[in-house]
C-alpha cells in the first residue's frame, strides 16, 4: 500500500519481501561509513531486520521507515521515513538511497514529501534530523528542508552526530 506519492517516487511500508533490497541497502559502503554497521550479513538477516526494527515501529507510532521507489517501474531505489529514537526528544527523518540513485534529487523529492506528510498527516509539531559530522551530502538536503544545524551531539553509540532543527 502506498503512504506517498510524489512526481517520481512511491513510498510504501517494508514488507519481509523486501529483504534482498534491505540486504543491498545496509551493506552498501556509504551506509556502512555514516550510518553503521547493523550487522546484515544475509538476506536472512535483513528479513529479520525487518521483522523486528521497521515493522514495528508502523505498528507502535503510526510511523516508520517507507520503502522508496521509482513510480514508472517499482524499482527500490532507497528508504525515507521518520523514526522516534529515545535519545531524542522529537521525531526525526531519516533517508538513504542506493549509488545509482543519488545525484538525481529523489532523497530530496521523498524527504519533503515525508516532512510534510508528518507534518500536515500525522500532526507532528517538529521533525528533526541527525547525521554524521562528515556527511556534506546529508548536511546539504537537510539545509535544503529548511533545517539548520543546532548542536553536535553524542549518539548512545559513541558517534559524534549533528543535529538540525527548523
Amino acid at each position: 500500500m502506498t503512504i506517498l506519492d510524489t512526481k517520481r517516487l512511491a513510498l510504501r511500508h517494508f514488507s519481509v519481501d523486501d529483504a534482498p533490497f534491505i540486504y543491498d541497502l545496509f551493506n552498501d559502503p556509504d551506509w556502512i561509513r555514516f550510518i553503521g554497521d547493523r550487522n546484515i550479513h544475509t538476506v536472512d538477516d535483513a528479513r529479520a531486520f525487518i521483522e523486528k526494527r521497521l515493522i514495528p515501529a508502523y505498528e507502535k507510532f503510526g510511523f516508520g521507515f517507507y520503502l522508496t521507489a521509482i513510480k514508472e517501474t517499482g524499482e527500490p531505489v532507497g528508504m525515507c521515513g521518520l523514526i522516534k529514537r529515545d535519545f531524542l526528544d522529537d521525531v526525526d527523518i531519516g533517508y538513504a538511497f542506493l549509488p545509482h540513485a543519488r545525484g538525481q534529487g529523489f532523497a530530496f523529492e521523498a524527504a519533503e514529501a515525508v516532512m510534510r506528510y508528518g507534518t500536515d498527516e500525522l500532526d507532528i509539531p517538529r521533525i528533526v534530523a541527525i547525521t554524521d559530522v562528515e556527511n556534506g551530502r546529508s548536511t546539504h538536503l537537510l539545509n535544503k528542508l529548511g533545517l539548520h544545524l543546532q548542536e553536535t551531539i553524542t549518539h548512545p553509540d559513541n558517534t559524534l552526530v549533528n543535529l538540525f532543527v527548523p
